[in-house]
This record gives C-alpha cells, structure tokens and sequence, in this order.
C-alpha cells in the first residue's frame, strides 16, 4: 500500500532540548495513535507533519507531495486536515463564520461551493441545527467538534488530530470517537492523545515516542502482549514493581517484574504503554 506519510530521520532541535531526534515512519489509511509522556516530542511531530515547522534535518512526503519546496508544501495544506491542541476560536464568530474563514485560508473561493462545504462538515459533527451560535456559547464539546469541522474542510486526505478529547466528559468522548473513527474511514488520521483507552477502541496502529524518538511501532494488541505475565495483583504495593496503584477492590495492580507465585492478571494496553516507557528511560507514574 502506498503510505500517505514517508519520512525518513526527522530531527529538530529547539535550543538545548532536541524535540525529535532521527523519526521515521510511514503512514497508510485508519487511525494511528501516538502516545507519549508530555516532552516527548508528540506535538512537535505532528506539527513537522502539518507543515507548521520545519525540520532541522531529514525529509518527507505527505500525499505524493515534498513540503521542502513551496509548491510541495503549498499541495500539502490543500489536502491537510488539522486540530491543533489549543484551536485558536474568534468568541464572536459563529460556528459557521468560523468554518467558513478556514475554507477561506484553504482557498475555497467561490462563495457557494464553500458555504456547502461548511454545511456539509458542520453536519458531519452534528453541529448544523447551531451553526448559527457564537463560539463562546458552545459547550467545550461542541467547540471541539467545531475545530474538527475546520479540519474536514475539503474532504483532506490527512488528518492530524492533537489531543481532541482533552477536558471532554465521558458522554462527549465516546462522541468524539465515533466522529474520529468515521473520519478514519478511508483516510489516514494520526491521533496523539494520553487516552490509552481511546487508542485501544479506535486504532489499528499505535506508536509511542520518548525522549523524542519512537520506542515502539505496532499494533495495539502487540503493544498490550509486551506486558504479558507482567502484571500482578497483591495485598499491598509490591516495592519492586515499575507503577502500582489500589485499586477499587482494595487490591493492588503492580506492573513490573512479579515475584514467583504472584497472582497474574491480564494485561491492558495501558500496562505494554508504561513498561515500554520504562524501558525506554521515560517516567512511569506510580501510586
């Protein structure tokens, strides 16, 4: 399958912290979930990727296309989607102004294919019965399924997601899954998010970073195996495992190395992500 990403030894470094350090990767269409500690180098991936920022060394295709030349990157952002982490919303713009003014930046010019195209992605995210409500009288829900909206503005081929379900209640996540595995249908997403649970629900593919690079490349129940026979449930934290915490029942789950006889359990996604950050030298929470 011809990948929609090709990139080869990314690197880039922001004063004395190198933000990337030699990614490369490839992407083909569905969902891929990027997951990382915060510093990891996840946005600043996904913002090279966008053609936000530059690379300070390596190169890399979105689309058949090379951003490293104007006309390539110029390609790029015509068939890009992108939700950054903190969308910058005009509060007094209403849903569809906002939408309307991105179909703009994407070059949209005539006046009536765009307002149909911002109808159209506005009742993609159910949101055209309030297209006419200012951005501040939306809900943190509804202003995410806005920023989504803006990103499916012509029907991009990629689509880069930052966070999309950060500060959503449980009702408003599920909702966003629903839309991010709709939008996977047929194009190629890439989801960073701290969400292990919405990986495992919506990826076929996951990558974790650390320290700027990529420590693992897979699927997410290969992912969940690295943590086979790994976890283990004791009376009290065992002092000797890499993360443990009480859990409802009392008990507590330890993820590490188990002692002989301990009481396996079956491993989560969660627990392949903290072991493999552990091996890769990252902070593993513990309680």
């Amino acid at each position: 399958m011809t990948p929609t990403v090709s990139a080869s030894g990314l690197s880039l470094r922001f004063g004395g912290t190198q933000a990337l350090d030699e990614v490369s990767l490839r992407l083909t269409s569905g969902v891929t979930g990027l997951l990382g500690p915060n510093g990891a180098g996840k946005t600043t991936l996904l913002r090279v990727l966008a053609t936000a920022v530059p690379p300070d060394r390596g190169a890399f295709t979105v689309l058949g296309h090379d951003p490293a030349t104007a006309a390539g990157r110029q390609e790029v952002r015509r068939r890009l989607g992108y939700l950054p982490q903190t969308p910058g919303f005009h509060p007094d713009f209403t849903a569809f102004e906002f939408v309307d003014y991105v179909a703009i930046l994407k070059e949209v010019t005539d006046r009536g294919a765009r307002h149909r195209e911002v109808r159209r992605v506005l009742d993609e995210v159910d949101l055209g019965d309030v297209r006419a409500k200012r951005i501040k009288k939306l809900s943190g829900g509804m202003r995410q399924r806005v920023a989504l909206a803006a990103a499916l503005v012509g029907d991009p081929g990629f689509l880069v997601l930052d966070e999309p379900t950060v500060g959503l209640d449980p009702e408003q996540r599920m909702r966003f899954r629903e839309l991010i595995a709709q939008a996977g249908e047929g194009r190629t997403v890439l989801l960073s998010t701290h969400q292990t649970e919405d990986v495992a629900m919506l990826c076929h593919r996951v990558l974790v970073m650390a320290g700027g690079s990529i420590r693992f490349d897979g699927t997410p129940a290969e992912l969940t195996a690295r943590a086979a026979g790994r976890v283990w449930s004791s009376t009290e934290r065992d002092p000797g495992a890499k993360a443990g915490w009480r859990t409802g029942t009392g008990t507590f789950r330890n993820v590490g190395s188990p002692p002989v006889g301990a009481d396996l359990l079956e491993p989560t996604l969660e627990d392949g992500y903290l072991l493999t950050l552990d091996g890769a030298g990252a902070e593993v929470a513990a309680a």
